[in-house]
Parts: C-alpha cells; structure tokens; sequence
C-alpha cells in the first residue's frame, strides 16, 4: 500500500472537504479525488461519500482513518530514529597530517575510514608535528598525525607505523660506497637536519639512534625533508630521513642507504586529547584495530 495516498487521505478525512485538503496538501483537486479512487480500489472499499458541503467518512473510512494515522505516526518515528542515527555516525573530523607522513599506511588509514563514514564531513591540514600537538591542546584537531615521542602527558598517542630511518648520502661522498653505514662511521660527520621546535620527540630520537655518544655535529638546517636532500645533494653534508618520504622524493646526486643492525626507526601516531574525543575520532581511533591496518597499501 502506497503511504503517500494513506498520508493524503488522513488529511482529507480531517478536512471531509476536497478543495481544503488539495490546498493543504499543495495538489490540484482532481489529482486528490483521483489518488482517493485508486486507495478505495486498492482497498475494496468505500471511504468516503460525497455531500454538497463536503464528505463523510463511511464505517470502513473511520476505520482506515484511525489506522492509516497510527501507521504513519509509527512510520514518522522510525525515520527520525533511523536519521537521529546517520546523524550520529556523521559530523566532523578535524584531522591533522604530519608533513613527513604522507601516503602509504596513512593515507590507506584515513581512506578506509572515509569509505566507512561516508557522513563524516573531514577537513584535514597538514603541518609539523609541534604545530599539530598545539591544535590538539587548543581544541583546533580532534585528531592529529604526529612524529612520537610526544611531551605532551595529557595527549595520548597510539602508533599507527614505524619506518626505518635511512642515511641520505651524496653521490661522491665515501660513505656512498658502502651498502650499510655503521654508526662509527657517521660520528663527526657534517650534518643537516630540520630545526627541533618543529618535532623534539623525532629529532631526539634520531639523534640517540644514529649518534648516540654525542657526536651528532649539526652545521646546516633546512625547513623540511626535500630540502634536505637538496642540501645533500650539494655534496657536503648527509642526512638522516625516513625511508618512505626519502624514497618517494629520489633526488639526482643522492644516494639512500641502511645502517647496520640495529637498524634505526622512527614511528607515525595518530595522537588525540582523551577528554575531547569526538564520535568521529573514536572510529578513527578504532580502525587501528582493524586487521587491514598491518596490510601493506596496494601499489598505486
């Protein structure tokens, strides 16, 4: 049975005037009187008779009357639950990249999340991680990509990968000619790097990895990882750089190579403010649990 004609029947059966219920219901007279004839046929039934100053219902009519209205009022509640409940598997994620962490598990994270929240309106930015820590703290992100260690006690921050971490070398340098660089071979070795305030936990971590006696010897930084290889690729100095960002730029003059076990690493976070998780970022959150997760991206 078709609830449109029900709907417009309850509104005739409150008015008992056609000319009254058609303007109500914004239709032409004779395409009420004719969707009236095809819900009698369908029924079998008189609902309706015809007055001078109107109509009455007949027996069948009240009855049809009184079900049709508790029928729709079931059918009005049921829709505004259904929609109560897209609503809430909708609203915003402010999301946050980190700079060096673009593509590969990241990207596939936030594209399955996408493809399962089709409602979830996401506005995403990219930065440092020091600047994303502080939209976390300011209320600005309800999640945001980050390069952990954080220092930050009131943030949590759940890993979503880790990456080696390669040394970038230029092509004429000595160090190009070995397939893996122990870490003897790098002390006192001119280095450039991105300023700390743009990441402390990183840069930290690096640093105790790959020159852990002290003696890392900064002489040059640069704003982000393609302008350090640039640098490198000038020919004086090397350049510790995360393997899928270092591999995906490929500079002419540089050459990419491991270090010798332990291998050095540095992971991506997906951090957030436990106290101002939002629907949205909890889903975020909980996809890190999915099994998907640990695969690796399908080759583009």
């Amino acid at each position: 049975m078709d609830l449109r004609r029900l709907r417009y029947f309850v509104v005739l059966a409150e008015e008992l005037h056609f000319t009254r219920a058609a303007r109500r219901l914004h239709l032409a007279q004779p395409a009420l009187s004719q969707q009236q004839r095809i819900l009698e046929r369908e029924l079998g039934a008189r609902l309706i008779e015809r007055g001078q100053g109107g109509c009455t219902l007949t027996p069948v009519g009240l009855v049809v009357a009184a079900e049709a209205r508790a029928l729709l009022e079931h059918v009005d509640s049921a829709r505004a639950r259904i929609e109560g409940a897209v609503r809430e598997q909708g609203g915003r994620l402010r999301l946050a990249y980190t700079r060096s962490a673009r593509g590969g598990v990241v990207d596939a994270l936030v594209s399955r999340f996408r493809e399962a929240n089709p409602h979830v309106q996401v506005t995403a930015e990219t930065g440092w991680t020091a600047p994303n820590v502080a939209g976390l703290l300011s209320g600005r992100f309800d999640v945001a990509f980050v390069r952990p260690p954080l220092y930050e006690p009131e943030l949590h921050c759940r890993i979503v990968d880790t990456e080696e971490l390669l040394l970038a070398v230029p092509a004429g340098h000595p160090l190009a000619t070995m397939r893996r660089i122990p870490r003897d071979a790098v002390v006192g070795v001119p280095a450039v790097m991105w300023p700390r305030e743009n990441g402390p936990g990183m840069f930290d971590r690096t640093v105790e990895q790959i020159w852990p006696d002290g003696s890392f010897r900064l002489v040059r930084e640069e704003p982000d990882d393609e302008q350090l290889l640039r640098a490198v690729a000038g020919g004086s100095v090397v350049a510790a750089v995360p393997a899928g960002r270092a591999r995906a730029l490929r500079l002419p003059g540089v050459r990419l190579r491991h270090f010798t076990a332990p291998a050095p690493t540095v992971d991506v976070g997906l951090a957030y403010h436990p106290r101002r998780l939002t629907p949205a970022a909890e889903r975020l959150l909980s996809a890190l649990d999915d099994p998907r997760h640990s695969d690796p991206p399908a080759p583009a």
